[in-house]
């Protein structure tokens, strides 16, 4: 694909990268700086003060306090004890602020440059003055005897010192700063490379128009569409198939299994094989699967999935194929009433008139009590026609259907084609199972009014065992053979419309030894 070439996403980012590293480092060089320095002065401070507190606990300077030159003892003393420290002055004063010390002998005698009212009231402080030797970092420290203030002590060390103390940090910072910048530098390197690959070298115009025209695509198709990462991650999915399968937007970045879905669809979205046009019903909703591998430079990067909407078309051929085995009831009574009426006719040909009578008259009692049996319970006409045409179905495949004395219709609280897909599916079911036993029973039983509607269908089949009853009503659980095209679709619709109506549908025992099937709709369930 051709494009107008420009900056790719990934060397502006690499400039953006550079520039911030840039700042940081910078700032972070200024930071240390003023904190190496605030960090000297606050260590300046509190030395000043302990060696303050030292000389004014000194005995010697308290005796030296009494004499009438206390020069004479406290300059050498002063200058013994700043040189041994460190400090620039240490000036031992009168309470008047006249000094008895000081690193240079022509300021003794003269006055204190800076506050001493704080000691003088019997506190210790520090502070920032600039005095003889210029600014300077001061503590002030009151010499007390017998609770009274009989002199003060200063020490001091000069900004100058404490800066060129925070100077000779300087390299140490500005070389850490350094290695923090190639690290910096570096790391943005990488990052550009491995941005480079992912975007393909792609600008961010090509980028943005790219999605553009990908999301007005993923909006326009009508089939669900969902992209899965190797891991089964959910990355991408359009507006149709959050539609489809009940999603949030928040879903994107869940793995499949985590989507709510039927086990069996999960199975399959992650068992990395394709799938070509696999009905599933999620929800109240059937629908088509079709998965292709996804790859890109001959790496797998997932899976492209698509849905189609089949809920219609299912109950559209759900109901065919109620109408299908009604004109197939219809075709197997046309037969027996030909047989019957050829049986008749034989009778009477050979003189046997009486027997043919009682032959015709049997055959209709039969059939005649079964309809008024049914018409009489059931004033439901898509209900009765139903039950009379699988009454038939049955009997054509060797299996008796027995239609409950409780029965009865008054109403439907579903759909007319919901209450087919209902008892044509279940009784289906149990006609197959029943065929595989040996007295080949099925018991009907409906309630059926405008606000409940309960069915329960027996069968003499094999039963379900206790562990497959949860996973009944799901896709791809059915008693036919694997080859069968609608397997296990049937007990999934039952399904699906007891879940929409809000009802409820268990599988028990039943009497005649298989599997009991009871739904209730309606009526609180």
């Amino acid at each position: 694909m051709a494009r107008a070439r420009g900056h790719t996403v990934a060397r502006q980012m690499l400039v953006w990268q550079l520039l911030v590293v840039l700042v940081i480092v910078i700032g972070g060089t200024g930071l240390a700086w003023f904190d190496a320095r605030r960090d000297s002065r606050a260590d300046a401070r509190s030395q000043t003060l302990d060696v303050s507190l030292a000389v004014a606990a000194s005995p010697t300077v308290a005796d030296a306090l009494d004499d009438l030159e206390p020069s004479a003892v406290l300059q050498p003393y002063a200058e013994q004890v700043r040189t041994s420290t460190g400090t620039d002055f240490v000036v031992v004063m009168s309470t008047e602020g006249t000094r008895y010390s000081h690193p240079t002998p022509s300021n003794i005698g003269k006055k204190f440059l800076g506050h001493i009212e704080e000691a003088l009231a019997g506190e210790r402080f520090t502070e920032d003055y600039t005095g003889t030797l210029g600014p300077s970092v001061r503590a002030v420290v009151p010499i007390e005897q017998d609770g009274e203030v009989r002199g003060l002590v200063s020490v001091g060390i000069t900004t100058e010192r404490v800066d060129d103390e925070v100077l000779t940090a300087l390299p140490r910072i500005v070389a850490a700063a350094l290695a923090i910048g190639l690290l910096g530098a570096l790391g943005a390197a990488l990052a550009n490379r491995r941005l480079r690959r992912q975007t393909h070298g792609l600008g961010e115009q090509e980028i943005t128009r790219m999605y553009e025209y990908y999301d007005a695509v993923l909006r326009a198709v009508r089939e669900g569409l969902l992209l899965l990462d190797p891991t089964g991650r959910l990355t991408l999915m359009n507006d149709e198939a959050a539609r489809l399968i009940g999603l949030e937007p928040s879903a994107v970045g869940s793995t499949v299994d985590r989507l709510g879905l039927e086990p069996a669809l999960v199975a399959e979205l992650t068992s990395g094989s394709s799938l070509q046009d696999a009905v599933h019903v999620v929800g109240d909703r059937v629908l088509v699967v079709n998965q292709a591998p996804a790859r890109w430079d001959g790496r797998d990067v997932g899976s492209v999935v698509t849905l189609r909407d089949r809920t219609e078309l299912q109950s559209v051929t759900a109901e065919l194929d109620t109408v299908r085995g009604l004109a197939e009831a219809l075709r197997a009574q046309n037969h027996e009433s030909s047989n019957r009426m050829h049986t008749m006719v034989s009778l009477i040909e050979i003189g046997r008139t009486s027997d043919a009578l009682d032959f015709a008259t049997r055959e209709l009692d039969v059939a005649r009590r079964l309809t008024d049996r049914v018409v009489e319970s059931i004033d439901e006409p898509v209900i009765a026609a139903l039950l009379l045409g699988k009454t038939t179905q049955a009997a054509e495949r060797g299996v008796a259907l027995t239609i409950e004395p409780a029965t009865t219709a008054t109403g439907l609280t579903t759909t007319a084609h919901e209450a087919v897909t209902i008892l044509g599916n279940l009784i289906d079911n149990a006609i197959d199972a029943a065929q595989s036993s040996d007295d080949r029973r099925v018991s009907v039983t409906i309630t059926s009014t405008n606000h409940l509607l309960h069915v329960r269908v027996e069968d003499s089949g094999p039963g379900i065992q206790p562990a497959d009853r949860d996973s009944v009503f799901v896709r791809g659980w059915s008693t036919k053979p694997d080859g069968d095209s609608g397997r296990g679709i049937g007990l999934a619709l039952v399904g699906q419309v007891v879940r929409r109506r809000g009802g409820r549908a268990t599988i028990g025992e039943s009497a005649l030894g298989g599997a009991a099937f009871d739904v209730t709709i309606g009526a609180d369930a």
